[in-house]
């Protein structure tokens, strides 16, 4: 624990971390890799909780523009997260990990419901949290449901985990080659400039509650313990000037 910043820490996984190379679902090796580094981390002393997307599998926005109900289109996107959870379930226990998942929405043959003082005594237990379902509000996305969850068991810093970017830009870095990466931003400079680090409901609810953000690659070797350890990757976005 000496080498550790960070205690307890909260890891936004998008739908997409999940598929790897794959356009679409759920690739295994990628999965498995994900699960050795939490697990290489856990290892440390350090408690982690972590929030799931489903884009790989959903996208309710994108499925509420062509036509479905939004709030239909929304709760489909809620139970893609927890097959996504069930997934990294799997591959965290294949490493010897113990694990419980919790869902915002009530699916109890195979999660426990989300319980607040439940989900903190797992993490002071060793125990890596996956939570699903995102808030269990439509309108809501799981940026949102990370920054809260992450206030809620108190975690020391949001790690976002991004699929081969290394942090914010102030342009797509994959579109465009004069694409210029942020070292470190404010919480206010974010909001103004609208990057797309996360929406601005989650951006907001970290700079009430001086909860820092780290953006980085997970794809990175070894680029979670490196983010724990306090050494400098990704962008890290905060209060401080």
């Amino acid at each position: 624990m000496s080498d550790v910043k960070y205690k307890r820490v909260l890891l936004k996984l998008s739908g997409e971390a999940f598929s790897g190379n794959t356009p679409f679902g759920i690739d295994a090796p990628t999965t498995a890799r994900i699960a050795k580094q939490i697990g290489n981390v856990i290892a440390m002393g350090v408690e982690v909780a972590i929030v799931v997307g489903g884009g790989n599998i959903w996208r309710g926005a994108q499925a509420a523009k062509d036509g479905i109900d939004r709030v239909t289109a929304d709760y489909a996107g809620m139970l893609a997260t927890v097959i996504n959870a069930l997934a990294l379930q799997d591959a965290l226990e294949r490493e010897g990990i113990i694990t419980r998942t919790q869902s915002a929405i009530v699916i109890e043959q195979v999660a426990e419901p989300y319980l607040r003082r439940r989900a903190i005594r797992h993490l002071e237990k060793g125990r890596a949290l996956i939570l699903a379902g995102g808030t269990g509000n439509p309108y809501m996305t799981t940026d949102t449901a990370a920054a809260l969850r992450a206030v809620e068991v108190e975690a020391g810093v949001l790690l976002m985990s991004k699929n081969n970017v290394d942090g914010v830009y102030n342009a797509d870095p994959h579109k465009s080659p004069t694409a210029r990466k942020f070292e470190h931003l404010t919480f206010i400079e974010a909001l103004n400039m609208r990057l797309q680090v996360m929406d601005s409901t989650a951006l907001s609810l970290c700079l009430e509650n001086n909860l820092p953000i780290i953006v980085f690659d997970l794809q990175a070797e070894r680029s979670l313990e490196r983010a724990i350890s306090g050494e400098h990757i990704g962008t890290l976005i905060d209060r401080e000037k």
